[in-house]
């Protein structure tokens, strides 16, 4: 299964999703209701690893 490796793209869907950006230093960190926090780094893109644990955390791997 590929994932998504384009940061943008990652974070449009996060925000399509109920995802909250609530700040972060290095890192995008990301919050929804009784879930933990996602961070995404702030580059263009993420190595598919890095891809597929935000997609594990989010529910999209399912």
């Amino acid at each position: 299964m590929q994932f998504e490796t384009n940061t943008a793209k990652i974070k449009q869907r996060l925000e399509k999703d109920g995802w909250e950006l609530v700040g972060g230093t290095k890192h995008d960190k990301y919050r929804k209701a009784g879930l933990p926090a996602i961070m995404v780094p702030r580059h263009r893109t993420v190595t598919p690893g890095v891809a597929r644990s935000i997609a594990k955390a989010a529910g999209w791997d399912k």
